[in-house]
């Protein structure tokens, strides 16, 4: 990528990844240049914990294997809630239409259906085996620290997206992993302190996968922006 702007512009979450190993050098290179995101007083709240080869595959069967569970038996969604809501707990416009619009148009474009739980359950599980990709990373912050640093977190996170896409890489921030912390904390040693933010998948687009020529739509800034002033 030749610049700025082109790295933001092509930057995507890509839902399925090819193989192609992806060096240790380059990942601590992406997580280095992240950690120059600002933070309150310079606090740097982010902890990653990055997970690659046998260890990334067997985590991945332990969680598709709680998530079909949960299919079969709802009441176990119980036990795996996440630590902080990321979502409202009710909708309202126009955030629930921007969801609904995203989320049936890339069930539209792979074909899916209202109504077909199946192919909606196997295309939602994809998300706990990183949707293929060779590297896996899990973000932590400790319980401890405000709503402040969640939002240094973010741009931490903006950061390692950008930077990857510098490298000719792509990514897909997953916060459908959050729900499982309970598994996922205790297999990477995280300690009791430490609450997890998100997943994040690393790696090269499968550019023969029709699920990569989804891109979501921006509102454009004339509407979310009120000018003050002369």
């Amino acid at each position: 990528m030749n610049s700025v702007e082109s790295a933001i512009q092509s930057r995507m979450s890509v839902r399925a990844f090819t193989k192609e190993p992806i060096s240790r050098e380059i990942v601590t290179k992406l997580l280095n240049l992240s950690a120059r995101a600002p933070s309150g007083t310079n606090t740097q709240p982010w902890k990653a914990y990055v997970l690659e080869g046998a260890l990334l595959q067997d985590l991945c069967q332990q969680v598709c294997s709680t998530y079909d569970s949960i299919a079969k038996n709802p009441e176990l969604e119980k036990e795996y809630q996440p630590n902080y809501d990321y979502y409202p707990g009710k909708w309202f416009s126009p955030y629930i239409d921007r969801r609904r619009e995203n989320g049936w148009s890339l069930y539209g474009l792979l074909g899916i259906a209202k109504g077909e739980k199946e192919k909606m359950h196997a295309q939602h599980r994809k998300n706990f085996e990183f949707f293929g990709a060779p590297v896996g990373i899990f973000f932590t912050i400790d319980k401890e620290l405000g709503r402040g640093s969640m939002l240094d977190y973010g741009m931490f996170l903006q950061n390692f997206m950008i930077a990857a896409r510098g490298e000719g890489l792509h990514t897909c921030p997953q916060a459908a992993w959050n729900s499982y912390s309970k598994i996922i904390l205790p297999f990477v040693g995280a300690g009791d302190h430490e609450m997890l933010v998100c997943g994040m998948a690393l790696g090269h687009a499968d550019k023969s996968d029709i699920v990569n020529t989804f891109h979501t739509p921006r509102v454009s800034a004339e509407e979310f922006t009120t000018w003050l002033g002369v």
